[in-house]
């Protein structure tokens, strides 16, 4: 891909002429939405929902899986039980450390390197995001560069309009304490915001002959300043957050889990995660004319991270789920062992870019008009120590340097751009437009020694995809609407990727129907994509069906096709209000031709998606201001591993669970709420992943207290 001289016409965009004024009624600048509130998410050319700030506040914002799986089309793999690490799949984008979907906080791209490596290591402290937006159908070609399954963008506190602040306490019974806390002030044409999260955790597993518990240490900081004008504004976003956490990929066997999910063996103790992020945006909004505004943001991310952890853990727990007793006594430390491998995974990312857009009205016409260039890079340089176990305890022998695939630098650089018309043809049809153009160049450089001297190899990657959506809405009746929608989907390979693989692309089909009741809205839609060459991005994490932890493993031919299900009613009974709402999705992902290379037949599923989902959210709400609410969550067993209906054994695939919430919260006052919140109420723990090395438990049953109060 050859650089185009793109960053210096935007910049003169952003410091075009405009008169600059003390007044600040005509433009407010807040966090940036992709679709805004449910409302607007209830009339969209295509699917979407949001979480509003409502109920992030009610259920909790810790953990991103557990606000997902109340939205219908969105599949999540646990893996920790607290969510340090999410696993987000869209449709047709399966889970894989959310790599397939499309990641944004404020409108900004927030995976490490979103082209050469964009698996999610890092994601936002849901503690300070105030809304969650999932876009889906032709109108997600607004953004990418995943653009099969979905985006989702979560909404930072957004600085307030007069001075006012807030701090919430919660603790709970496994030693975990969290506190938020913002204030903010504005100033004639200035205004500000300053933010903190401060998270720490004893865990809820307890680890074999060791003091160290299973826990973590979380800091977050984000400063906002905003200077608006008569017709413009700028503002700025710094972030800057660490967190140490005792996470490791050694899981259970299947008998060890049965007698206590919650147990971490001794191989696993001295397992840590050390990260930092650094993220910095700088938005530009200006309003040529009433008509004609524009958006653009300058954006840098730097992620620095050491994950610390055994190697190849699954070496053991493997044979020992097939009876082998040797392997064991290693995981019970009853057996010696020597040249056990523990790895720093020491990686370094960074991320910056431009976007720029331009909202156009131009009579029955919308028009989003923009472009966005990107640099990412990944530089990974991974030393191992070497231990042996003997007597149940690790005994450091010595560290071996990086050289091979642990000592390599990926690159990725993609010109984005996109034209959106949103063509309100008659009062009762809305048609929506969408064209966007994905040119994307990759690269690796691998080192044979770890001083970086000889380049053992290299490869590159270079593509480009025109990707084309069109999807409608139209009112049949005064209550009813139906829409449908096409477009083309795209993921691009990653900074493994060779010069002859292609991305992955598919066509991407919904059609539904809606219902706007009074007090009811109803909505079912059918999803379909057919994947020419569905791609499994490969990580430790998350490895490929083949087995491989790095690069891609292509599936083959593939059909991913379901129906999603949403109803959302209130009631009075007596005094109190009853709010409902009811979640449903139905998925069949299949391979659906024979593929002789990768060794899938027609008719294996493919992993990480279920077959079925289901939630319910039940309120009690009282003008005391005493509100009770109940959420119920099912997901059906997944495949581990592409094709498990095939292979006759309950190792490739997760567990089916049921999990209760519940939550009480009473005002105090107007300003002071105190709760009690329950999660996993009556303690159901199942295997939720066996990724990377072993069997994984959801979150036992854990109480929490806490205060919140507004000022």
């Amino acid at each position: 891909m050859v650089k185009r001289p793109f960053f210096p016409l935007v910049i003169a965009s952003v410091f075009s002429s405009g008169t600059a004024s003390a007044e600040t009624d005509s433009l407010t600048l807040k966090a940036v939405e992709i679709i805004g509130d449910s409302s607007a998410a209830r009339v969209l050319p295509g699917s979407g929902n949001v979480v509003d700030e409502k109920q992030l506040e009610i259920e909790g914002t810790t953990d991103i899986h557990r606000v997902l799986k109340t939205v219908p089309g969105v599949y999540v793999r646990e893996e920790d039980g607290e969510g340090l690490r999410p696993n987000i799949g869209i449709r047709g984008a399966t889970a894989e450390r959310s790599s397939n979907v499309t990641l944004m906080e404020d409108g900004v791209l927030i995976a490490p390197a979103p082209y050469s490596n964009p698996a999610a290591y890092y994601f936002p402290t849901m503690m300070r995001i105030t809304g969650v937006e999932i876009l889906k159908g032709a109108p997600l070609l607004r953004h990418g560069p995943q653009t099969t399954g979905g985006v989702v963008n979560l909404l930072s506190t957004p600085i307030p309009t007069e001075r006012q602040g807030m701090v919430e306490l919660e603790l709970n019974e496994h030693g975990s304490t969290d506190a938020h806390a913002h204030y903010g002030d504005v100033a004639g044409p200035w205004s500000w915001m300053l933010e903190t999260v401060r998270r720490h955790g004893d865990g809820f597993k307890d680890i074999d002959r060791s003091k160290r518990d299973s826990g973590f240490d979380i800091e977050d900081y984000v400063g906002k300043l905003r200077w608006q004008g008569e017709r413009q504004a700028l503002q700025l976003k710094l972030q800057y957050s660490e967190e140490t956490s005792n996470e490791t990929y050694l899981g259970l066997t299947d008998a060890d889990f049965d007698r206590d999910p919650n147990r971490r063996y001794g191989l696993s103790s001295i397992d840590q995660m050390d990260n930092e992020h650094f993220g910095s945006s700088l938005t530009h909004e200006f309003d040529w004319t009433d008509r004609v505004k524009s958006t653009t943001t300058l954006y840098y991310n730097d992620f620095k991270r050491d994950w610390f952890k055994l190697a190849g853990g699954g070496t053991f727990i493997d044979p020992a789920n097939a009876g082998d007793a040797t392997a064991q006594g290693i995981l019970d430390g009853t057996v010696d062992v020597a040249g056990l491998e523990y790895k720093h995974n020491n990686r370094e990312y960074e991320s910056k870019g431009i976007q720029s857009n331009f909202d156009i009205e131009l009579g029955a016409h919308q028009l989003a008009l923009g472009a966005r260039y990107h640099e990412d890079e990944m530089d990974r340089f991974q030393p191992v120590e070497v231990y042996d176990q003997v007597n149940g305890s690790l005994v450091f022998q010595g560290i071996n340097r990086p050289t091979g695939s642990n000592n390599r630098f990926e690159t990725g650089e993609a010109l984005s751009l996109w034209a959106l018309d949103q063509w309100q043809v008659t009062d009762r049809l809305r048609l929506n437009l969408a064209l966007r153009y994905e040119d994307v160049e990759t690269s690796r450089k691998q080192y044979a020694d770890a001083d970086r001297t000889t380049v053992a190899a290299t490869r590159g990657n270079e593509s480009d995809e025109w990707l084309p959506g069109a999807s409608f809405t139209y009112d049949v009746a005064d209550r009813w609407q139906v829409l449908a929608g096409v477009h083309r989907g795209f993921s691009p390979l990653g900074g493994g990727a060779k010069a002859n693989e292609d991305p992955e692309t598919s066509d991407n089909w919904e059609a539904g129907v809606r219902y706007f009741g009074d007090r009811v809205f109803a909505e079912a839609i059918g999803f379909y994509s057919d994947f020419e060459d569905k791609v499994e991005n490969c990580s430790v994490g998350a490895p490929c069906s083949n087995g491989a932890t790095s690069g891609t493993f292509t599936t083959g031919e593939a059909e991913i096709a379901g129906v999603e299900f949403q109803l959302s009613t209130e009631f009075h009974q007596g005094a109190f209000l009853i709010p409902v709402d009811l979640s449903y999705t139905y998925t069949n992902a299949e391979i659906s031709k024979d593929n002789p290379t990768s060794g899938l037949n027609d008719g294996d599923h493919l992993k990480e998606v279920p077959e079925n989902q289901f939630s319910a959210r039940v309120g009690l709400e009282h003008p005391s201001g005493w509100n009770n609410y109940a959420v119920v969550k099912y997901i059906d067993e997944m495949c581990m591993v592409a094709g498990c209906n095939d292979t006759a054994t309950r190792f490739d695939e997760s567990e089916s669970l049921v999990v209760v919430d519940f939550i009480s919260q009473y005002s105090l006052n107007r300003d002071t709420d105190v709760f009690l919140r329950v999660q996993n109420l009556f303690d159901e723990q199942k295997i939720v992943s066996r990724l990377p090395d072993g069997a994984r438990p959801n979150k036992p049953q854990t109480f929490s207290v806490g205060l919140r109060h507004r000022f």
